[in-house]
């Protein structure tokens, strides 16, 4: 593999190349479009957002970058419960404004479906531009190599036919689809470490699945996009 398809691991100073390219990825498709309907303040809006979310990720997971920066990935290690961002419900007020409660609606529905056992999710695949195919697969295959060697399941969530066939190539199994925003669709995907000893050697093998309930004020733990 060419040294700049090369996976390496996000630091904090990272953190502005990832929400550049994560807000990038998620502006034009119609998820974004939900989250935020004017298309002018979208950019913004979402930029904010997804700084929260990745500078939590590095509190209590791992990101990481194409050694030239054109790809990211943005994970959790859900091994145990993990918190809310620090203030969470101000930041994301002072980010999103009147539109929050999308955000909180969307963070709901994702956070109803996740399993509740230990695994490390995949929270945000971002790889924007017209080789976004070619190296969303790099970023993938060498994020996932790392994960692997953890030894825990990973779970990710798809939102387009594109994202399925993504995570099905690189050892993905659908797990079940649900509904977020008006009329989007998510698929839950999940996958095995090849070093996995849990219940089951097969990745079909998946959590239980829960009855899609959003709490009107329940926690927030997550949000995902491709």
């Amino acid at each position: 593999m060419n040294v700049k398809m090369t996976a390496v691991r996000a630091r904090w100073g990272d953190i502005g190349r990832i929400v550049d390219l994560v807000t990038a990825a998620l502006s034009p498709t119609d998820l974004g479009a939900w989250l935020v309907p004017d298309e002018r303040r979208r950019h913004a809006i979402l930029a904010a957002v997804a700084r929260i979310w990745t500078e939590h990720a590095l509190l209590f997971g791992d990101a990481f970058l194409l050694a030239d920066g054109t790809a990211a990935t943005v994970w959790f290690h859900r091994y145990r419960p993990i918190p809310p961002p620090a203030r969470y419900a101000d930041r994301l007020a002072l980010a999103a404004g009147e539109l929050q409660d999308r955000f909180l609606r969307f963070d709901q529905a994702l956070n109803a479906r996740r399993p509740t056992e230990a695994h490390n999710h995949l929270a945000l695949l971002a790889a924007p531009g017209p080789a976004g195919p070619r190296r969303a697969a790099a970023i993938l295959a060498g994020a996932q190599r790392w994960m692997d060697t953890l030894c825990l399941p990973t779970y990710a969530e798809a939102f387009t036919d594109a994202d399925r066939e993504l995570f099905r190539r690189h050892g993905y199994s659908h797990r079940d689809a649900f509904p977020v925003g008006d009329d989007a669709t998510t698929h839950s995907m999940w996958r095995l470490s090849p070093f996995w000893t849990g219940r089951s050697g097969r990745n079909a093998g998946s959590p239980v699945r829960r009855p899609l309930v959003v709490p009107r004020n329940g926690p927030v733990r997550g949000w995902a996009l491709r």
